[in-house]
């Protein structure tokens, strides 16, 4: 029994997934794929276009066997925290032989060697980081300017470190590979180049689309225009899902929410807010009585410094209240849980191997978590539940703004 691993968020599933899946389960000879996936809000700092369970179902319907939530403190956070958390939690799962992620470059070996001078962080590369924060770049630049100069007089490297820095895929690639390394853990890593349009690609031109270029059309209820470029599985949840709720979800529909937070939010508070820092409370605030619109905000406070997916995930983080001090507890004891999102007829049986290898409850009916009387657990899985309810309030449509949907969704299973 080989399993593959994969950490997704299938915001929607699309060409590009379906070839990563297939051509993981062909490279390692699985039986079976688990997919560790972010909820309802995702790593870039807005919410799902979609609710979690139906991404559930378009990743089992087009082959994911099991697929996990990852949960939601870290599904919206840095690169570095979204990796921990998805190899953390796939690590404890005890059945994973193997984890396969899409990158730019295709070849593992640079990414491996950068990741380990991350992990090990030589004296020159430390001097040369402080160097370039303090030119005023954001951590990604500063970073990526002190490899390409560590690297410079290594007479026998082969590879361009600034490119692979540049590239997001290599950069959420070497993320996963220090999580490894940092944490002993003992699943084998692959890659597999990305094909198609690139990431931020706004235009279908191609097969397999952007997932950038797919939420566009989607979010302009123009689904018949994406039919040769996602999945029949994926197009038609689209299509059911429109349906039932008139709507896709956007950053943009929390404007009010935001503005009432920001213009409220005590400033000592909003300090400890997740990955606020040197004052950028003030900005925030500045800008909140300026402006009534929160995209005409993010635009605003956006510099050299500090990125758009900084500044949404910050936003993000104010509406679920999570602030410094208690994700540094909860990460202290992370993970705690398992919850299963969905699985076909192959995932049952990976369940009941999970069970068997695990000592980490694993959380079938979201009820069941109160049974272990675990007071980490339930404040780490209250913000699963808060960024769900947190989702569905974003409806244009009040009579769909549910809330406990946790409570009354049940895993999606294909038989």
């Amino acid at each position: 029994m080989k399993v593959v691993g994969l950490i997704t968020e299938y915001n929607p599933f699309h060409y590009g997934h379906l070839y990563h899946l297939q051509k993981s389960k062909e490279i390692t000879n699985s039986d079976f794929s688990i997919a560790i996936m972010s909820g309802s809000f995702v790593q870039r700092g807005e919410p799902s276009i979609v609710d979690k369970w139906t991404k559930a179902k378009m990743a089992i319907d087009n082959g994911i066997d099991l697929v996990l939530e990852l949960p939601t403190i870290y599904a919206v956070q840095s690169a570095e925290l979204f990796a921990y958390g998805g190899i953390r939690l796939l690590d404890s799962l005890n059945i994973v032989d193997y984890f396969c992620f899409g990158s730019e470059e295709g070849n593992i070996e640079p990414l491996k060697k950068i990741a380990e001078i991350l992990v090990d962080e030589p004296k020159d590369f430390r001097v040369k980081l402080k160097y370039y924060l303090d030119k005023g770049n954001s951590f990604p630049i500063a970073r990526s300017m002190a490899i390409d100069e560590y690297f410079k007089n290594d007479i026998n490297l082969n590879f361009n470190p600034m490119s692979i820095m540049n590239s997001p895929n290599n950069i959420l690639g070497i993320e996963y590979l220090k999580a490894l390394y940092k944490y002993n853990i003992d699943i084998l890593p692959i890659t597999i180049k990305r094909i198609g349009s690139e990431y931020k690609e706004e235009q279908l031109n191609n097969k397999v689309a952007s997932a950038t270029a797919i939420r566009k059309k989607a979010l302009n209820h123009n689904l018949i225009d994406l039919q040769n470029y996602i999945p029949p599985n994926t197009y038609n949840h689209l299509v059911k899902y429109l349906s039932q709720y008139g709507s896709l979800n956007t950053l943009e529909n929390y404007s009010q929410i935001l503005l009432y937070l920001l213009r409220t939010t005590d400033k000592n508070h909003l300090s400890k807010i997740m990955d606020v820092e040197d004052g950028l409370e003030n900005r925030f605030i500045q800008y909140s009585f300026k402006y009534s619109d929160i995209k005409q905000i993010t635009n605003t406070i956006i510099t050299k410094r500090y990125t758009r997916t900084r500044i949404q995930r910050i936003l993000t983080h104010l509406m679920l209240n999570l602030d410094k001090p208690t994700f540094l507890k909860l990460n202290n004891v992370y993970p705690k849980y398992i919850r299963v999102l969905g699985m076909n007829e192959s995932g049952m049986k990976l369940l009941k191997e999970i069970k068997k290898n695990t000592s980490i409850p694993i959380i079938n009916k979201f009820s069941d978590y109160k049974k272990y009387d675990d007071s980490m657990l339930e404040e780490m899985i209250h913000y699963d539940k808060l960024s769900t309810d947190l989702f569905f309030l974003g409806f244009k449509n009040t009579a769909y703004r549910f809330g406990n949907k946790d409570f009354t969704t049940s895993p999606y299973i294909k038989k």
